[in-house]
């Protein structure tokens, strides 16, 4: 049996991991990212809001699948935690300026807190290489 490839995907585009977990495993063709929260990679603050908040958790996830050479389109899966529920539409609202087509499955919860105290934050499974739609 040949051994499974595992490796790391770090980028300083996006916010250094603040426990001891990646901000990405690449295992095979499917990559892993962790949640990301609504923060500023190069200052480390949250931004101001749910809106901004899931702007900025989308536009980290991005900097990881770039750094992967992939991108939205090849995400399958997201999570999105949310600390207030009836913010679901304004989530779906910012999501859906990233996710445009062929949207990944995803879940949605309301959770009682978040690292940092974040409103927001985002996980994906992606799966790298070329992607043809099947109808």
């Amino acid at each position: 049996m040949s051994a499974i490839i595992r490796k790391i995907i770090h980028t300083a585009a996006a916010p250094a991991a603040i426990g001891p977990y990646s901000q990405a495993v690449l295992v095979d063709r499917t990559m892993y990212i962790s949640g990301q929260l609504g923060m500023d990679p190069a200052s480390g603050q949250l931004a101001a809001g749910v809106q901004a908040q899931t702007k900025q958790a989308l536009i980290n996830i991005g900097e990881i699948l770039k750094a992967a050479g992939c991108g939205y389109e090849n995400v399958v899966k997201a999570t999105v935690l949310m600390t207030d529920i009836n913010e679901f539409n304004t989530v779906n609202d910012v999501y859906k300026q990233f996710f445009k087509s062929n949207f990944p499955a995803r879940a949605a919860y309301q959770v009682v807190a978040l690292p940092r105290g974040g409103l927001v934050e985002i996980e994906a499974v992606a799966v790298l290489g070329p992607i043809t739609e099947a109808s």
